[in-house]
């Protein structure tokens, strides 16, 4: 062998093994749309932060597959246009695998076509809409409950609380319509009778008329379905009012913790249904892993009124991850496979997945679970 041969064989070799190294160093992407800015940044940004957390424990443990995952979070703007554009972004630019969005119902459901179109599967962390498990898109598995599981969870409840009629103020998309209506049926199937069903923009900072209406329908409780900004000036507005009504929040996106702080003493009284409670880790069927996400939470000094929606960043990306460790491989089609047979012990209690929608094209949707607490003198309390 020529020595100029011997040499090209060398380079050769050294090109390879420099191949190798960099395709084990390569990360597995995984894509996040969130609404980082707009109506429901504070809910978004906390999802965001919980992924993070679940991204470098993974990390610290070895990874997956031997190599290390990386989160490419993309801000949707709470827009559904923008929510279109980043999960495009994140499937064509940066070539990820699978999803984790959207929060919104309204977001998620305009993704979902997209999801189709480049069979990459998404991993719902928080939208509630039925109809975003039902309407046979196979790439969508849902973490969080259904608006009509969480009714379901609700209905014993009407008795208890004495609930004799019930009034509704909803914001006026998916998320908040579909949960009237889910509520609004349990209710009546127990019972209780429907008194005004009022809904308010998704950006509405002023609800004296609804309020205004609501407090003459004379109910004594009052199903408020919003994110945590407004349900904040829902209950200052409903104590200047003077609302006699109880107030009882739905979707679990309403941080209890920052209602205190930022609502004052408006906020004593009200109840409010949540998928996690931070307060109590010992109530949720995982314990350890409840109390290991908030050990990490708090010392990173993150808002403790980020809790109740962080958790759901946690849940989610250790289910994708669990699903690329099954499947073997970080491919689409086969983490969508991967995913049905998934077992994860989830801060929301134990994750697995069941089929819902048209046969042949079902999406996926786990069974969580869902509490009552109660805001009493500045504290959260168990019900």
């Amino acid at each position: 062998m020529s020595s100029r041969t011997l040499r090209l064989a060398v380079a050769a070799l050294a090109a390879m093994l420099v191949a190798a190294s960099a395709t084990a160093q390569d990360t597995i992407k995984i894509g996040v749309t969130q609404p980082l800015t707009g109506a429901f940044a504070a809910s978004g940004n906390y999802v965001a932060q919980g992924a993070k957390i679940a991204e470098e424990e993974i990390n610290k443990a070895g990874g997956v597959l031997g190599r290390k995952i990386e989160l490419i979070v993309e801000d949707n703007k709470s827009n559904p246009t923008e929510a279109v554009a980043t999960a495009e972004k994140l499937i064509v630019k940066d070539k990820v695998p699978v999803l984790m969005g959207a929060w919104s119902s309204t977001l998620t459901l305009a993704i979902m076509p997209k999801l189709e179109e480049y069979k990459v599967p998404m991993l719902v962390e928080t939208s509630s809409s039925g109809k975003i498990t039902v309407s046979g898109n196979p790439y969508i598995f849902r973490i969080s409950p259904t608006s009509e599981m969480e009714a379901k969870a609700f209905t014993p409840l009407f008795a208890k609380l004495a609930i004799k009629k019930a009034d509704f103020l909803s914001t006026n998309n998916d998320f908040g319509l579909g949960a009237a209506k889910e509520f609004s049926e349990a209710a009546k199937a127990s019972g209780v009778e429907i008194g005004v069903m009022e809904t308010m923009d998704p950006k509405a900072t002023d609800f004296s008329a609804q309020l205004a209406k609501i407090k003459a329908s004379g109910g004594d409780t009052l199903f408020v379905t919003t994110a945590v900004e407004q349900i904040t000036l829902i209950l200052k507005q409903a104590r200047e009012q003077r609302l006699a009504a109880r107030i009882i929040t739905t979707g679990g996106s309403n941080s209890p913790d920052q209602l205190i702080a930022q609502a004052g003493d408006a906020a004593n009284g009200s109840l409010h249904l949540v998928f996690f409670t931070p307060w109590f880790p010992e109530a949720v069927k995982n314990p350890d892993v409840a109390k290991r996400f908030l050990a990490i939470w708090n010392d990173k000094k993150l808002p403790v009124g980020g809790l109740t929606e962080g958790f759901r960043g946690w849940d989610g990306i250790h289910v994708i991850t669990e699903a690329i460790r099954a499947a073997g491989k970080a491919e689409p089609e086969a983490i969508r496979q991967a995913l049905w047979n998934v077992k994860v012990k989830g801060i929301n209690g134990d994750i697995a997945f069941i089929k819902q929608g048209p046969s042949g094209s079902e999406s996926a949707q786990n069974v969580p679970s869902v509490y009552l607490v109660k805001i009493d003198n500045g504290k959260v309390e168990r019900q």
